[in-house]
């Protein structure tokens, strides 16, 4: 397991107001801290940089993150004491904000959850070495510009520094050929990061979570060379939840929900096996209880349910009240870490950390700033 580093080496200024989804952000600099103790940070590439970085061979090159942190505990104890800090609140989903949805008896995949690529920051971003993923969502904003995915996915442990070349893919799928691969509603770059004060200087995996504002998204259209698909032209896509929607927000809920979990696993089980590869999005379903205390993530407040899926699902959503029908839930947690609770050597359960008001707190200060 790579050591947890200890302190963060950037300096944060400046400051950012929002009030709940209606007040409107300006952009600033560089990194700076937003109320509720929110980190902000510009991505470090343009947009442009970031998607002409990612051809398809390198999407498919690309390994999950979470399997080299070791995000993962064995064992399991007295559960924790998490309790809502005020009162519940609830955002719809885009397209769902004077509508109730439908019963469907099906699981259809939500067109919002996809994959989130990077490159390591200080390391030669050729090396494939360097070149990894994890998973998010799309969720209701006010300019539908927000991805939701773990802290760790936007903010390296090792280094200190949050990652290069971040782009998102909503229902990213692997195919059978390189450039088979498939980004069907586009490729949408980070603008804007935003995740809690405590993970970016403590670690804390209480708040293991972020929002990221990203531009409107482009298209790669392959182009063959004699009969196998060499360059790829780029064309404008539009805004991501004009494209896909967003799921709703929700915090301060009941520890005890049914929820859907959506992400791409692809890391192995203690034992090895690797039951996942990543190329398609998987599910779990069920309900969630508090879980024990991990002093090596500094976590005491994470709710959990039993969950076979494997790193690499990191930062996919969980979504309460989720409708087959209309794909659209309440983000009410985040893959974080994978448990192996009886020490069999095989992951059973998938923890988020519990959301609540000063997680809204990082959540509004993304869904209130505008990107291009």
């Amino acid at each position: 397991m790579i050591p947890r580093a200890r302190r963060l080496t950037i300096p944060l200024t400046g400051a950012l107001v929002a009030a709940g989804v209606v007040g409107v952000t300006q952009p600033a600099a560089s990194a700076q801290t937003g109320p509720g103790d929110v980190t902000v940070k510009a991505a470090p590439q343009t947009p442009a940089q970031a998607v002409s970085f990612w051809s398809p061979q390198r999407m498919r090159a690309a390994k999950d993150y979470s399997e080299e942190l070791g995000n993962s505990v064995k064992g399991f104890g007295k559960v924790s004491t998490t309790t809502p800090d005020g009162k519940p609140g609830t955002v719809p989903p885009i397209g769902a904000e004077k509508t109730k949805a439908g019963v469907s008896r099906q699981v259809n995949l939500p067109n919002t959850v996809g994959r989130v690529f990077f490159t390591l920051p200080g390391q030669n971003p050729l090396d494939p070495r360097s070149w990894k993923y994890c998973s998010g969502t799309s969720v209701q904003s006010r300019f539908r510009n927000v991805v939701a995915t773990s802290a760790h996915c936007v903010y390296d442990p090792v280094s200190n520094q949050f990652y290069d070349n971040w782009i998102f893919i909503p229902s990213y799928w692997d195919g059978n050929q390189v450039w088979e691969g498939k980004a069907p509603y586009g490729i949408y770059p980070a603008k804007w990061f935003q995740a809690h004060d405590d993970f970016v200087v403590k670690e804390d995996y209480d708040y293991d979570y972020a929002f990221v504002n990203v531009s409107s998204g482009f298209r790669l259209t392959p182009k063959k060379v004699g009969s196998i698909t060499q360059q790829y032209t780029t064309t404008p896509a539009g805004r991501l939840g004009d494209n896909v929607g967003g799921q709703g927000f929700t915090w301060n809920r009941s520890t005890k929900v049914r929820v859907f979990s959506f992400g791409y696993p692809a890391g192995p089980h203690p034992d090895g096996d690797r039951p996942f590869t990543g190329r398609t999005m998987k599910w779990c379903y069920g309900q969630t209880t508090p879980m024990p205390a991990a002093p090596k993530y500094n976590l005491q407040e994470h709710i959990g349910f039993r969950c076979g899926m494997t790193a690499g699902a990191s930062g996919g959503p969980w979504l309460l009240d989720y409708k087959s029908r209309t794909r659209k839930g309440y983000l009410n947690g985040i893959n974080s870490v994978a448990w192996d609770s009886d020490g069999n050597d095989r992951y059973d359960r998938i923890s988020s950390p519990y959301f609540n008001s000063e997680t809204y707190d990082v959540y509004a200060a993304a869904a209130n700033r505008w990107t291009q």
